[in-house]
């Protein structure tokens, strides 16, 4: 099992990104997948979330309007749009996979997003 996060970097307040996890070795469209983000001195917390068929999404209050997830289950891949991002959006995102029939979850490695000027 692998959940592997891509499209992190450096970007200026304002800015966007969308970052990227694919799965491998499991049943991607059997998950609800989640974005999780963990600042420096912070605790993890939950971005938002998008169930296995995609039908619904669930977003922390202060990502509403700005952060978009999706997921293609073709590709077993989960995105997290982020516009508008702000130097408190600073940290690392980690995707999670959760299984819907079965008490599984997987983490990602994290990939790293710096909001700076």
């Amino acid at each position: 099992v692998q959940l592997v996060e891509s499209g992190g970097g450096l970007v200026q307040p304002g800015g966007s990104l969308r970052l990227s996890c694919a799965a491998t070795g499991f049943i991607f469209s059997s998950y609800d997948m989640s974005w999780y983000r963990q600042a420096p001195g912070k605790e993890r917390e939950l971005v938002a979330t998008i169930t296995s068929t995609g039908g619904s999404t669930n977003y922390a209050d202060s990502m509403k309007g700005r952060f978009t997830i999706s997921r293609d289950n073709a590709k077993n891949t989960v995105y997290l749009q982020m516009n508008s991002l702000r130097a408190d959006d600073t940290a690392v995102y980690y995707c999670r996979a959760r299984g819907v029939w079965l008490d599984r979850v997987y983490w990602g490695q994290g990939t790293q997003v710096t909001v700076s000027s």
